[in-house]
C-alpha cells in the first residue's frame, strides 16, 4: 500500500514539476500572476530570489512583476526595431554581482530620443520580468500601458526623471 502511494505522488510530481517546485523556490505558491503583486518600492532582494528560482526550475512561462533600483552598467546606443516596434536596451546592476537587461518600448514611452539613459545613471524600473533561458531574460513592459494579461503599468526613473 505504501509503495502505491509513493508511486502516485512521484507520478504527480513528474507530471507537474513546476507546481511542486514553485512553493519552495519562490517562497510562495505561484499558480499565476495574481499571487505575486508588484512591490510598492524597489525590492532587488525579491528579484534576486525570483531569478534564482527560475534559474533552478527553468522556463515556466510565468512573467513576474518586479520593481528594481540600481546603476546603469551599459546601454545599447542605437534603438533596435523588432516585431513589436522600436526598443532601447540597457543593463542595470541589482546587487550581488548580478545585472539584468531592461527593455524599453520606445513607441509606447513618453521619452526623448534614445538613448535617454547613460552609463552610471541611477535608475528605478517597474516592469515585467521574463525568463526564457539563462541568456534570454530581462525586464520589459516598462511603459505606462496595461493589458488583459499584464495589469501593472511600468516606468523607468532616470536620475529622478520619470519616463513611461
Amino acid at each position: 500500500m505504501k509503495f502505491r502511494l509513493l508511486a502516485a505522488v512521484a507520478a504527480a510530481l513528474l507530471c507537474d514539476p513546476f507546481a511542486a517546485s514553485a512553493q519552495g523556490l519562490f517562497g510562495q505558491a505561484l499558480t499565476g500572476q495574481a499571487t505575486h503583486d508588484m512591490p510598492a518600492t524597489c525590492d532587488n532582494a525579491r528579484f534576486l530570489a525570483d531569478q534564482q528560482g527560475l534559474e533552478q526550475s527553468g522556463p515556466t512561462r510565468i512573467d513576474l512583476p518586479e520593481h528594481l533600483c540600481g546603476q546603469v552598467l551599459a546601454i545599447s546606443p542605437k534603438a533596435k526595431r523588432t516585431r513589436s516596434g522600436w526598443h532601447g536596451y540597457f543593463y542595470v546592476s541589482v546587487g550581488q554581482g548580478v545585472s539584468i537587461r531592461i527593455v524599453s518600448d520606445l513607441d509606447e514611452m513618453n521619452a526623448p530620443q534614445w538613448p535617454w539613459v547613460n552609463k552610471g545613471d541611477q535608475v528605478e524600473v517597474q516592469g515585467r520580468y521574463y525568463y526564457d533561458s539563462l541568456r534570454r531574460q530581462g525586464v520589459d513592459w516598462t511603459h505606462h500601458g496595461t493589458s488583459r494579461k499584464w495589469r501593472w503599468p511600468g516606468y523607468v526613473v532616470v536620475n529622478g526623471t520619470r519616463y513611461q
